[in-house]
């Protein structure tokens, strides 16, 4: 056991966990992060605050995280290394641990480039890599100048992988570098191309790496064929097949087609070895996730057992 968090206790417990996401509001308001709470309070284990996605001003992701404890649920803190360098994020981790925050997944970041103030100098002091052993570091009570931390934090590390970038080996090789760093858990991209993600963990399970890290699989509900078309040819490291947009063009009702296929996606995970969870990205669609958590029959979420509950079998996996 590393932080104790309501997620890291579930998971070493056996649970299937189930994660939300929300966007953090464009204004300095809260109230919009207490509102969307209410639709993952209860249906989720913990909730991802974005770090500035796509480039775009948001309110922070460590305050919003805050709100998100504030309003109920348990936030899993987005950082980047595309805004900080390494004084910066070692800085706001420990600001973040102080008020409460026990988990956090370390990105690399959309290139500004994407948003809409392309002319901001990225940093990129650190990549992804480097930041999960940065707070792999802290957690054993020393930053990366080598000065030590009293008393050091003792976060639950998450990283991010991408099953469909090719080539196949070099995303594995970069699963592995995560891992020795220390990574704890693994959030995915969201799955549409079934076939491609079981050659991906197939791939996971070969090296035995479902073994050493948790992996926790994104899925994502679309309202519509063009959503599908926009991902398929604007974003980066994604695969849409072309049947799933035939499905949702032949839809009568495309918003509930896409709700059944986000269903049928979960409950296909629950069943895969190796998966350990599943991660619900709704892109502004946060109300949904009631729904489709109750319809992939997971419900009611489990309660973690207390930290001296937990087996140390079970507590050592990972």
């Amino acid at each position: 056991m590393v932080s104790g968090s309501r997620l890291e206790r579930l998971l070493r417990q056996g649970e299937f966990v189930v994660c939300g996401e929300m966007s953090p509001p464009q204004g300095a308001d809260k109230a919009p992060i207490l509102k969307k709470c209410e639709y993952f309070r209860g249906y989720v284990d913990a909730v991802n605050l974005t770090d500035n996605q796509t480039a775009i001003v948001r309110m922070s992701s460590i305050v919003s995280s805050f709100f998100v404890l504030e309003g109920g649920c348990e936030p899993i803190m987005q950082m980047t290394c595309r805004d900080r360098n390494r004084l910066a994020q070692q800085s706001d981790l420990l600001g973040a641990y102080a008020i409460g925050i026990r988990n956090v997944l370390c990105l690399t970041g959309d290139y500004q480039t994407f948003g809409n103030q392309g002319d901001a100098k990225g940093v990129f002091d650190l990549d992804s890599v480097q930041l999960i052993h940065t707070v792999a570091d802290m957690n054993r009570g020393r930053l990366l100048s080598g000065d030590e931390l009293k008393p050091p934090p003792a976060f639950f590390i998450g990283g991010a992988a991408n099953p469909f970038a090719e080539p196949l080996e070099m995303r594995i090789i970069r699963l592995e570098k995560k891992v020795a760093a220390g990574v704890h858990f693994i959030q995915t991209q969201p799955v549409f191309d079934w076939s491609r993600f079981e050659k991906w963990m197939s791939a996971v399970r070969d090296v035995g790496l479902d073994e050493k890290v948790f992996i926790i699989v994104g899925v994502m509900p679309v309202r519509s064929a063009k959503a599908l078309l926009y991902m398929r040819d604007e974003v980066p490291g994604m695969s849409i097949p072309d049947e799933c947009i035939k499905r949702m063009e032949s839809a009568q009702d495309p918003k509930e087609e896409g709700i059944r296929m986000c269903v049928e996606t979960m409950q296909r995970l629950r069943n895969t070895p190796g998966v350990r969870g599943i991660h619900i990205m709704p892109v502004m669609w946060e109300s949904i996730t009631p729904r489709l958590v109750e319809e992939a029959g997971l419900l009611p979420r489990p309660e973690p057992l207390s930290i001296e509950e937990t087996s140390p079998e079970t507590a050592e996996t990972s």
